[in-house]
């Protein structure tokens, strides 16, 4: 094997582990590990607690995988069946019983399992008639003076790579931990009383106690909310504009003449605010945060006004082609009023259609543009932009908005999204972007009646769909899963402690989830007179697009689908939102897809299907949402039952990581609400003694890889 060096072995690419080669790797790849320090990052799922062991009586009551310590009691048999299958049995007992336990296709296990011999299975232990069976458990010889582990972990995976196979490769990586640089200083984790990385990585990965758990999730929890805030802080610098880059004076009223309503006072206070910066020295960085509905896009509205007429140019970037067209359709005849020219830009269009938009940009022919990524492209060239929007901007990676901002020479930025944050958290998480609160709903706007159920009105709902069907409506389900989780080469895995588990918590076996393209087909067998369809983040873009427009043209009266539609097109038609394993979600989150209903004249209404215990954490949650419709307050309830962690973005839904997205490995099981203040202080206090972190590679060279950039990029 290669020497290796504190400052190269984290870098090495998984061939240079034993094991490893070309096959292994692009298996690995598939999953995002290609690196050593990548399989280091490559956290557990959660974990077997198979230390917790169970009589044979006792596991036979259980729906699930458990720990049984048994004797062998007789000599293991081998028989051949149809198709050349081999069946291997033999029998174990402890103080409960006996138990026939069966192998198949494994002859050699006869010279495994002697009599007298003690081994701890894992497996489902059945009862059928008057005796217990096991059929393929784990298994491990116990005795002897051995020491068995008492959790066994377990990771993502994909085809072709076990859970033994990534954790004996883990545990070859690890024995190499002297080797690891730990990218927290050494300041920091005495100060936070933060484990170090070789053993939080121990800690994580071959834990002993819940408590090793507990220590290494805290420590890298901390990690990366501290490396976030140094990204953050780096790249949010703003230097003053040169004199004849800042903006004239601007008459709004005009444009808002316009409008056929009256604005609220929270969009009269975040126009204002929005005036103050794009008039102002330096150029602005603000962050519009409001409910689904709150009148975010009239307040973008306002900001372009005043730079087209200033004779600038202003880009409305948003995820979606099919949100780019909603805008379009709104912002295009209310500034063709005012004498601007505004066009469209996505990559449905034509190669002539784009050329054509993009020579009209670069001469000034079109003083709005509304696009999503193609707005990005290096043909796409501005003669003198000055504003650019994000919409829903927790899709766009940092790098993203700088390369749109990077098309002007001192542009001015706006963020939205309809994510309720508290206000404290929000400072943290928009570490450099001034925020305004969009906190008041337009008048008129009804009530969404929300309800939580349990599973036992499933036959109710079903009805209740069909209802709104017949009366012209349509309906959302939401799901957690995509679909039934693929064998994963473990087929022992379904008693899970999740790694965001809490000891003393009570939701240990966790609900099964119901899953976004299954329960379709379950609905559509319902309802075959409807039309069902589904979505969720596999699904290529173009596919999404096509469901969601045949959803928003009335096509389709039932759509299931993923969290991919908290940012959707608006569909006023849309009445009933129902949220399957509501506990699964935070408040926040569902309080943003209660938002997708609710927005035409009829009634609207959201059920929250939960089977949690009516004592349980999720319940009380489900309990708040039910009682309140304000974003804020549900947001800063959400952050006292829930923790910070789930107002944190993660990589998820199978969808690919933006060029400059943090995607939150283990963030979003954070708890402990004044963790993020202290990593934000931390990096604060790092930056002011080493600005440019020259003393702590370290660390730079983890918050680089994280962020997916160059140094250049960040300065």
């Amino acid at each position: 094997m290669a020497i290796f060096t504190k400052e190269n072995y984290i870098s090495q690419p998984l061939t240079v582990l034993p094991g490893i080669g070309k096959v292994k790797a692009q298996q690995f790849s598939s999953l995002g590990v290609k690196t050593v320090g990548d399989l280091l990052y490559h956290f557990p799922r959660g974990y077997q607690n198979r230390g917790d062991i169970c009589l044979l009586g006792e596991a036979s009551m259980m729906p699930m995988s458990c720990a049984t310590l048994l004797t062998v009691g007789s000599v293991p048999t081998s028989v051949r069946l149809k198709g050349s299958r081999i069946m291997t049995r033999f029998t174990a007992f402890d103080d409960s019983g006996k138990c026939v336990i069966t192998f198949f296709n494994q002859p050699y296990l006869k010279d495994v399992f002697l009599p007298g011999a003690v081994f701890r299975f894992w497996g489902r232990v059945e009862k059928n008639g008057g005796r217990f069976t096991l059929t393929s458990p784990d298994y491990e010889l116990s005795g002897e003076g051995r020491v068995l582990p008492e959790f066994r972990t377990v990771y993502p995976t994909t085809k072709g790579l076990s859970q033994k196979f990534i954790s004996q490769t883990v545990a070859e990586a690890l024995s190499y931990a002297d080797l690891l640089c730990d990218p927290l200083p050494g300041s920091v984790l005495r100060e936070y009383r933060l484990e170090g990385f070789a053993d939080a990585l121990r800690g994580i990965h071959f834990p002993q106690t819940y408590k090793d758990i507990d220590g290494a999730r805290r420590r890298f929890i901390f990690e990366e909310l501290f490396l976030f805030s140094l990204g953050m802080q780096k790249s949010e610098k703003r230097a003053p504009l040169p004199p004849e880059a800042v903006l004239g004076k601007a008459d709004l009223k005009p444009f808002i003449a316009l409008l056929p309503y009256e604005l609220t006072g929270a969009q009269k206070k975040t126009l204002r605010e929005i005036y103050h910066d794009m008039t102002g020295a330096r150029p602005m960085t603000r962050l519009i945060c409001g409910d689904v509905g709150s009148g975010k896009t009239v307040c973008a509205a306002g900001a372009i006004e005043i730079a087209l007429q200033n004779g600038k140019q202003a880009a409305l970037m948003v995820p979606t082609e099919i949100l780019a067209n909603q805008h379009f359709s709104a912002l295009a005849p209310l500034f063709e009023k005012r004498g601007y020219k505004t066009a469209l830009l996505t990559g449905a269009l034509s190669a002539s259609e784009k050329k054509k938009v993009r020579a009209a940009l670069a001469g000034h022919g079109v003083d709005l543009v509304i696009g999503t990524h193609a707005l990005l492209t290096e043909d796409t060239v501005f003669d003198d932009l000055a504003l650019v929007i994000a919409d829903e901007q927790h899709r766009f990676g940092v790098n993203q908005r700088s390369a749109l901002s990077g098309k002007g020479e001192e542009v001015h930025t706006l963020v939205m999204t309809a994510t309720p944050i508290p206000r404290t958290l929000a400072l943290i998480l928009y570490n450099g972007l001034d925020i305004s609160y969009i906190d008041e709903l337009p008048p008129g706007r009804r009530s969404v009646k929300t309800y939580t159920v349990d599973s036992g009105y499933a036959d109710r709902l079903t009805a209740f769909m069909r209802k709104q069907a017949s009366e012209g409506h349509q309906t959302y389900v939401v799901c957690p899963a995509v679909s039934e989780e693929e064998d994963d080469g473990d087929p022992q895995n379904d008693n899970v402690v999740p790694l965001s588990f809490v000891p003393g918590d009570k939701a240990l076996s966790p609900i099964p989830m119901k899953a976004a393209v299954n329960f379709s087909e379950e609905l559509q067998k319902a309802l075959p007179d409807l039309r069902v369809g589904f979505v969720h983040g596999k699904m290529k873009a173009k596919d999404k697009d096509a469901v969601m427009k045949a959803f928003a043209a009335g096509e389709i009266q039932i759509l299931v689908s993923t969290t991919v539609i908290e940012v959707g097109v608006n569909v006023p038609n849309a009445t009933l939102m129902v949220v399957e394993n509501a506990e699964r979600f935070g408040l926040a989150q569902l309080h943003q897809l209660r938002g997708r209903v609710g927005r035409g004249s009829a009634q609207s209404y959201c059920v929250l299907v939960s089977d949690a215990s009516p004592d349980s954490p999720a319940a009380r949650r489900l309990k708040t949402i039910c009682m309140t419709e304000k974003g804020l307050e549900i947001a800063n309830e959400d952050l006292k039952l829930r923790g910070p962690g789930d107002f944190f973005p993660t990589a998820s839904g199978g969808q690919t990581r933006q060029s400059g997205e943090f995607s939150f490995r283990i963030a979003s099981f954070c708890t402990d609400s004044a963790m993020p203040d202290q990593a934000v202080r931390a990096a604060k206090a790092l930056l002011e003694q080493d600005p440019d972190l020259k003393d702590h590679p370290a660390t730079d060279a983890r918050m680089m890889k994280l962020f997916s950039i160059t140094k250049n990029t960040m300065n």
